[in-house]
């Protein structure tokens, strides 16, 4: 059977999810599509997803009726799910949730959401995040709904051995240099580090595409005001699938990687991390809630607290045995609970409810 799965621009966890998911379900003969709106740097990691750039409804309905769907997934867009109806589809169409952001962006966005998704959509599809699951539930009481982890490819993207390790402890961040991802966070706490050991490099890999231009300058001016820029450096948009060999190498130079999110539906660099049995400091950003269990699997402070966070990185980089006890917790929950078999089932099980698939 085959499923499109649509969302405005290939970056960041999202475009993850639909990659992961399509390896996941292609053994059990679920073939992915994938359409973007816009290019973005997210396609460098596409190999061999058929994938198509258009948001023309000329250019989307050729695709669809190219593509045969049973599925049509849309990630986000509600505004998208008349169009496609109107298209003359007559598959099932599932409304996906997924990037968000803070609780306000996502609570305004589901609101203005429900006379889209209500008339136009068979089900929504969203990660185990508290604050999604409270407030999918409260607006969209009928509408059938289906909720499970994300999931990663556990085989390969995993733990790297590598060479001699890096000389000095490297505190990493990924994300979008914009408000919700909270990257001021992560410069107070690097600096708190830099204090106490100069020799403390930072590591942050972004999307600069995504920089909000005001952020930007702001970022720039936060980091002459704390004099990092000999300890920063910044990797763009680097391929995924080399993401392994970074969190690896954080790991071994006995470092961390530290996430500040205020909000977070799940995750994906924090499970990446966790994966490669590189440590992880994360802000309570919710999503997190399923595999960041406090001195188990990860550390956990909550955004506003720079004073604990700084305890707890101190903590992970020099309190060798919380370490490795964390790293083998997170390392194990990771490939027990998020691997892709688990995922394909839950993702088969629901398509068996759709009345769309036959094993």
């Amino acid at each position: 059977m085959n499923i499109l799965f649509v969302y405005y621009y290939p970056s960041g966890g999202v475009e993850t999810l639909a990659r992961q998911r399509s390896y996941a379900l292609k053994k059990h003969g679920v073939n992915f599509h994938f359409l973007y709106y816009r290019r973005g740097p997210g396609l460098q990691n596409i190999e061999e997803t058929p994938t198509f750039i258009t948001d023309t409804n000329k250019g989307i309905q050729a695709v669809i009726t190219k593509g045969n769907y049973d599925v049509i997934i849309v990630c986000s867009d509600h505004s998208l799910l008349p169009r496609i109806r109107n298209m003359n589809f007559k598959g099932k169409l599932i409304y996906e949730v997924q990037g968000l952001g803070s609780f306000a962006d996502a609570k305004k966005w589901l609101a203005g959401a429900q006379p889209y998704v209500n008339k136009n959509a068979d089900v929504i599809l969203f990660p185990r995040a508290p604050h999604l699951i409270n407030l999918i539930y409260t607006y969209y009481p009928s509408i059938r709904k289906y909720s499970f982890h994300n999931c990663i490819d556990t085989d390969l993207f995993t733990y790297k051995t590598r060479g001699p390790s890096e000389p000095n402890p490297i505190i990493g961040w990924v994300g979008r240099i914009e408000e919700n991802k909270n990257w001021k966070g992560f410069l107070e706490i690097g600096y708190d580090m830099v204090k106490i050991n100069s020799s403390i490099k930072l590591w942050m890999f972004i999307d600069p595409t995504l920089t909000h231009p005001d952020q930007g300058q702001q970022f720039d001016d936060m980091l002459t005001k704390y004099q990092l820029n000999d300890n920063l450096k910044i990797f763009n948009n680097i391929p995924h699938q080399k993401m392994a060999e970074y969190y690896s190498i954080i790991g071994d130079s006995g470092g961390f990687l530290c996430s500040t999110s205020k909000v977070e539906g799940f995750g994906f660099a924090i499970v990446e991390a966790m994966s490669c049995r590189c440590p992880v400091l994360t802000t309570d950003s919710d999503g997190i809630k399923s595999f960041i269990f406090h001195n188990k699997t990860g550390k956990i402070y909550p955004h506003d607290n720079l004073q604990l966070a700084a305890t707890e990185a101190k903590s992970l980089l020099f309190d060798n045995l919380v370490r490795e006890k964390i790293c083998l917790n997170a390392q194990k929950h990771i490939h027990t609970h998020f691997n892709p078999d688990t995922y394909a089932n839950n993702f088969l099980n629901m398509l068996k409810d759709l009345g769309v698939y036959k094993a």
